[in-house]
């Protein structure tokens, strides 16, 4: 619960800017370390893939077909939970972010989502909460296993590159590595109280909650944007 005392201190406009040089130093030092891992996670090698075969709106899809004839491509692994009405907010909230991906288009490029539930479950689901993006299952596949993925666990990013009928794996992440590729963090860690989880180092009196306890729930998702609603 916010309070009274939760209020960052009140200077005058030169201390504030010089407060803020000050983070801007950091800030940028950041921003080239994030160009330097950018730059090595393109210099990583890659490891060619079987010949997966997932389940698509129209039935059985090989992987190299979700590259639509382009040479990249990035699949978000969406956890799914058997028999949910409503499936992990965390996943749903996070990729209705992208409602616009024609732009990868440019950059020879697709994103989709795999999941782990039957594709007719998972497309209702996707209209149910209104999400935008392409959806694929590997109910029947080893995929979402061999990717870090598997049934009732985890979500994770891939990225995958095609030469001709060949995939290969050339990048993996989970848990908060898939943060910076969305903007919904970044546009909360800049306001004053941020994500407001427990974990995070904040001064004190700063409103805070559980960890998994802030955002919308799916229903709420579902209730705005989808057919739920």
């Amino acid at each position: 619960m916010t309070t009274s005392s939760a209020l960052p201190p009140i200077v005058d406009a030169d201390t504030w800017r010089r407060e803020l040089d000050a983070l801007r130093v950091r800030e940028k030092a950041a921003t080239r370390e994030l160009d330097a891992v950018a730059a090595q996670r393109r210099r990583l090698p890659m490891v060619e893939l079987p010949d997966y075969v997932l389940d698509g709106p129209d039935g059985p899809v090989r992987l190299v077909d979700l590259f639509r004839g382009r040479s990249q491509l990035i699949v978000y692994s969406h956890m799914w939970a058997d028999g949910k009405t409503w499936q992990c907010p965390g996943c749903t909230g996070w990729t209705s972010q992208f409602t616009r991906l024609d732009f990868l288009d440019q950059y020879d490029a697709r994103f989709v989502i795999v999941t782990q539930g039957l594709i007719d479950e998972a497309l209702a689901y996707r209209d149910r909460v209104g999400n935008k993006m392409e959806w694929y299952s590997t109910a029947h596949s080893p995929f979402g296993a061999d990717m870090g993925a598997p049934p009732d666990a985890g979500f994770a990013v891939n990225v995958f590159l095609r030469d001709g009928d060949t995939v290969y794996r050339t990048w993996h992440t989970d848990g908060r590595g898939t943060e910076q590729l969305g903007h919904l963090h970044g546009l909360i860690d800049v306001l004053p109280y941020g994500r407001q989880e427990e974990w995070q180092d904040v001064p004190d009196g700063w409103p805070q909650h559980g960890t998994y306890e802030g955002g919308r729930s799916s229903k709420e998702i579902g209730a705005r944007y989808g057919t739920a609603g």
